[in-house]
């Protein structure tokens, strides 16, 4: 209670402190009963003057060697009551088919200090706040914590200055957390309800299957605000990674699963995957393209943005197509099934408690035998789609291998780095056949610049081609040597 704000004009050359003097407001946070959103590290807020706020997880963890704490922000503008759909679409993955309420209300006192630089742009801001937690109009809690804001683009240093300055003065570090997670502590500290779950080698089968799940789930989850936002084309691809291992673990595992739960799972699953496949082959269409265009003569390539063009155009409908699925029950009932799937999976009796390493024989046997057969049936005259599929079974031996890393994590991780080279290696081939089948879908009733520019680009689609198909017969010798089987 007797600390006080020091001076902080010398911190830096240039830097002056502005006083923004004091500022009183109510903030209430809404959250599901059993505080979701806090232990995703997501938050959903109204505050009188700002509107609706959502916080979404991005990163907790070390600026060098200062504890920071990171996460976007998005506002709506509406009012007091009901949250807007847009700000709950956002957190609809960490609540799911949980209704969202109030959790808790803070009143603050704020000081707030700017710090200016030479420029006059704020580099970082201090702000003093005195936070009441309220029920009703009772006061049931009070703490008081300082903050120090780096400002976008401002050097670090200023940041390590202003954290020196509270300490010398008595301030003391604190676990940076959110002001609504400190009132709503001990519950709002838990862990989420899905997240990667550390096994050793002696694990059950049941243990192996909850890890396993438990990782993809997380990450899908995680993904799902940031495929809506889409301002990164990672959030569709973790996304789709997510559904694909989740299938692949599944299916590995299914002989030690209840056959009708499995099935009904993967079924919800591979609906979800086709939706998320056309936005993603069309993201990686995109970023081949580009790439492509690049290596052509300057005079040929003023036509490539019409091309590219057409795909924007092609995924902006993908895309809205996904949304829609992505706002369905069926969607938020397959979150729901995921999570449970990754808490208590539908193991026989028979062999949930066994030691799951002495099984690896058995869960490896139809990945690679199919994988095998696959391969070996190839050669220099096998059809475009008999390489895809030689491509779809590496990485369903890759997926059930790292499902097993746990329990044989060395000679696991050999086989499913030479199982990623293969995939690698044909799915560089499968690319450069989608990519010359858009281009020369493209080419037909358009101009001549335009078809001459997607037939070059065509051209080279068919040298990557030729290319990866003299190269995978290596990267499959390389996997098919004996000593890389762990099993």
């Amino acid at each position: 209670p007797l600390f006080r704000l020091p001076d902080l004009s010398d911190l830096a050359d240039g830097v002056r402190p502005l006083d923004e003097g004091a500022q009183r407001f109510v903030t209430s946070y809404h959250d599901t009963d059993d505080l979701r959103l806090a232990r995703w590290g997501a938050s959903l807020r109204y505050r009188t003057g700002e509107g609706w706020t959502v916080k979404l997880p991005q990163a907790v963890g070390q600026l060098h060697d200062l504890g920071v704490i990171v996460r976007q922000e998005h506002t709506f503008e509406s009012g007091p009551g009901k949250p807007p759909a847009e700000a709950l679409d956002l957190v609809r993955a960490f609540v799911r088919s949980e209704p969202v309420s109030l959790s808790v209300r803070l009143q603050t006192v704020r000081r707030r200090t700017e710090l200016i630089g030479a420029d006059d742009s704020a580099v970082a801001e201090v702000v003093d706040d005195e936070v009441s937690v309220l029920d009703g109009r009772r006061v049931v809690g009070r703490f008081r914590e300082l903050e120090v804001e780096l400002a976008p683009g401002s050097d670090d240093g200023i940041l390590r200055s202003a954290l020196g300055r509270l300490r010398k003065e008595g301030a003391e570090p604190s676990t940076p957390l959110p002001k609504h997670v400190r009132a709503l502590q001990p519950r709002s500290t838990l862990p989420p309800d899905v997240q990667p779950i550390p096994i050793g080698r002696d694990a059950t089968v049941t243990q192996m299957v909850r890890a396993a799940l438990s990782e993809s789930a997380s990450r899908l989850i995680r993904s799902d605000p940031v495929v809506r936002l889409d301002q990164d084309p990672e959030g569709v691809h973790q996304a789709r990674v997510a559904t694909r291992r989740l299938r692949s673990d599944l299916r590995t595992f299914r002989a030690l699963l209840d056959p009708e739960w499995d099935a009904g799972l993967r079924g919800e699953l591979r609906w979800l995957t086709e939706e998320l496949g056309p936005v993603r082959d069309l993201d990686v269409l995109e970023q081949r393209l580009r790439s492509q265009v690049a290596t052509l003569p300057e005079g040929d390539s003023t036509s490539a943005p019409k091309l590219l063009e057409r795909l924007r155009v092609q995924r902006e409908e993908a895309r809205a197509e996904l949304l829609s699925a992505m706002r369905e029950d069926r969607y938020v009932a397959l979150l729901d099934r995921v999570v449970a799937a990754a808490s208590e999976p539908m193991v026989l009796s028979g062999v949930a408690d066994r030691v799951a390493r002495d099984l690896l024989g058995d869960l490896m046997a139809g990945p690679w035998n199919h994988l095998q057969k696959s391969c070996e049936a190839l050669g220099p005259a096998s059809v475009d789609g008999e390489l895809h599929e030689a491509r779809i079974r590496a990485k369903r031996a890759r997926y059930a291998s790292e499902a097993l890393l746990p329990v044989a994590p060395k000679r696991a991780r050999r086989f499913a780095k030479r199982a990623a080279a293969l995939q690698d290696v044909l799915g560089q081939h499968q690319d450069a056949v989608v990519a010359a089948a858009w281009l020369r879908e493209q080419a037909l009733g358009t101009t001549a610049r335009v078809a001459f520019t997607a037939g070059e680009l065509a051209s080279v689609e068919a040298r990557s081609q030729r290319t990866a198909r003299k190269q995978w017969p290596k990267a499959w010798a390389a996997l098919a040597d004996p000593k890389v089987r762990f099993w």
